[in-house]
């Protein structure tokens, strides 16, 4: 069959968002709402004004960093579904050298905070990536098990020994973060930090990385044909390891730059589901690094846009959940969109979604 053209596939994952929205407002219509309210309370809530478009913002930094994650991940051939808790160690990381660290000015401490969370992410993914490499432990079960051990871990440290001191503080969370520390916002009045800009750079960078670098070469080498790679001289077990790690240092960047850009602490509920929406962020944005950009944009405007939809119209905000969970479905079964608007050209499977499928049915032998 025909490759289909980029507009081709542009044109089908647009489909695919229209065609979720507009099942969304069928289902509003059917439950007895008002779909034109309901929208019109969405756009207002994240384009209508300076503000929502600030929040809208202000949520697609997190999207795009664990986007970036888990569609590099997916280039190289695996499952990170561990993004939520290597951003939560990120986080947790990044709150403590922010408010333990004194006398280090800014912006140097600034800087130090988010090596902190990265480094953290990077070696909590690493170690999937090792147990991958070395025990051939598939990384869907080791990155989901550590998402648990992420969460229970720093839901203890946060209720224990890094809980704030302060009396008037009752909940489990850590304290504030110096002002040193702190990500300055983009605009005066407005919550939108330069944590977004940081995000948009290294979108740029994962896309050199893949497409320009050596590194990216093996690493899409290994993704696509391991015996391949193994047959050109290219250490399987090495790249992936550095590629979960670079997975993981991403998405620990995503939560540090959500503690000092946002919060200023962290706490257990700080994240509403960054790191499982990231899965599909990728998949939407067909886990190229200038995909994700777009596809963080409208998970973060449906975010922010659900409670004053929900103010105006009195629609419950789980609605979001679902139209992104049928956006997601078409996204999968994009041939499925093809037929139904009639567009031509079958849809070959992309390279990094073919071989991610390829890599769950994949022996856990050893890789080397």
């Amino acid at each position: 069959m025909q490759r289909p053209s980029l507009i081709q596939t542009l044109l089908v994952q647009a489909l695919a968002v229209l065609t979720g929205l507009v099942a969304g407002a069928v289902l509003i219509w059917v439950t007895g709402g008002d779909p034109i309210l309901a929208y019109g309370g969405l756009w207002e809530g994240s384009f209508g004004r300076a503000a929502s478009i600030s929040e809208t913002l202000v949520w697609s930094t997190p999207y795009i960093l664990a986007g970036l994650a888990v569609g590099l991940a997916f280039r190289g051939g695996l499952f990170n579904i561990g993004a939520e808790g290597q951003l939560s160690v990120g986080a947790l990381v990044g709150a403590w050298a922010g408010f333990a660290i004194p006398g280090v000015p800014w912006p140097l401490h600034m800087v130090l905070a988010l090596a902190a969370g990265t480094l953290a992410g990077a070696i909590w993914a690493g170690f999937a990536g090792l147990l991958k490499a070395r025990t051939g432990a598939h990384e869907v079960i080791t990155t989901i098990m550590l998402n648990y051990v992420a969460l229970g871990v720093t839901g203890y440290l946060l209720a224990g020994l890094l809980k704030d001191p302060s009396p008037f503080v009752v909940i489990a969370q850590t304290p504030k973060v110096m002002e040193s520390a702190r990500i300055p916002t983009l605009l005066p009045d407005l919550r939108v930090h330069w944590g977004l800009i940081l995000a948009l750079l290294l979108a740029v960078g994962s896309w050199w990385l893949l497409f320009r670098s050596t590194i990216g070469f093996a690493i899409r080498t290994v993704g696509l044909n391991p015996s391949a790679a193994r047959y050109a001289g290219i250490s399987i077990g090495s790249t992936v390891v550095l590629t979960m790690a670079i997975s993981g240092a991403l998405a620990g960047l995503a939560g540090a730059i959500e503690v000092l850009g946002v919060n200023y602490y962290h706490t257990p509920g700080f994240s509403v589901g960054y790191g499982f929406d990231s899965i599909a962020v990728a998949l939407l944005g067909k886990s190229h690094p200038f995909g994700v950009i777009p596809a963080a944009l409208l998970f973060a405007a449906l975010r922010a846009g659900a409670t004053r939809m929900q103010f105006v119209s009195q629609i419950p905000i789980d609605i979001i959940s679902v139209v992104q969970g049928i956006i997601l479905l078409l996204v999968a079964a994009d041939e499925l969109v093809r037929r139904v608007y009639r567009i031509g050209g079958r849809s070959p499977v992309a390279s990094a979604e073919r071989t991610a499928e390829g890599t769950v049915a994949r022996s856990w032998g050893r890789l080397e």
